[in-house]
């Protein structure tokens, strides 16, 4: 049992002194990690005399070694815009209902590109007429006038365009009430009894708008002056 003890001793002895070097070490002190080294092959050398680099940058390639250019990503270019064709706006104004109706006709049946906008404009402050009649026929119409010649008074017309004052004499009218009883009194003078002062008849007036393509301005405006009807010309639009 003694001699078991002492080969214990002795054998914890000689691993101490080989483990600290007494019995002999090789030349290389890292000889023997060398020969304790699991899958050497695995080991990647990253970095020599300096930090490695970070994860998010490019390794850096070794002096002599090819770098391959990458061309920089181009932006798609957008698609060329087709171009908005110039537009034109032309307008009537002072146009009676008949001729609202004849260039509304007009313009739809042969410039139906052109977008037409109606408005009624605004009437004139209130006028004063001064008038005779209206009498019943032209030809009491003309013998009345001849009666006014005969008394001296030139400054009137015999009204013909208007159906509800037609064949009546306008003697003239005024913007305020004060000059056309003035104008009424010099007649009464000169003899004319039957003359009489009231408001004059607002005549409602529309304008009309064309919007359209300018390459058709030029047609637009030969077919409506071509038109004997429309007694007004067309301009730009304000």
């Amino acid at each position: 049992m003694k001699w078991l003890i002492f080969l214990l001793i002795l054998a914890n002895l000689l691993f101490f002194a080989f483990s600290e070097g007494y019995l002999g070490r090789p030349h290389n002190p890292d000889a023997l990690r060398l020969k304790k080294q699991i899958r050497p092959e695995a080991i990647r050398v990253v970095s020599r005399d300096g930090p490695p680099p970070l994860p998010n940058q490019a390794e850096t390639k070794p002096e002599g070694a090819k770098t391959e250019t990458v061309p920089p990503a181009t932006e798609p270019k957008p698609e060329a815009t087709a171009a908005v064709p110039a537009e034109v706006c032309l307008m009537w104004n002072e146009l009676s209902g008949k001729d609202v109706d004849l260039l509304t006709a007009l313009l739809t049946g042969k410039f139906p590109d052109f977008k037409q906008t109606k408005r009624p404009e605004k009437t004139q402050g209130k006028s004063w007429w001064v008038s005779i009649g209206p009498l019943p026929s032209k030809a009491e119409a003309d013998k009345k006038a001849k009666e006014l010649k005969e008394l001296g008074i030139k400054e009137y017309i015999v009204v013909h365009d208007v159906a509800a004052n037609r064949f009546a004499i306008s003697l003239g009218v005024f913007s305020n009430e004060s000059g056309a009883k003035t104008r009424l009194a010099s007649l009464r003078e000169a003899g004319v009894r039957s003359a009489k002062v009231e408001p004059y008849p607002s005549k409602e007036t529309f304008a009309i708008e064309a919007r359209g393509v300018a390459a058709r301005r030029q047609a637009l405006l030969d077919a409506t002056q071509s038109a004997s009807s429309l007694k007004y010309e067309a301009k730009a639009c304000p």
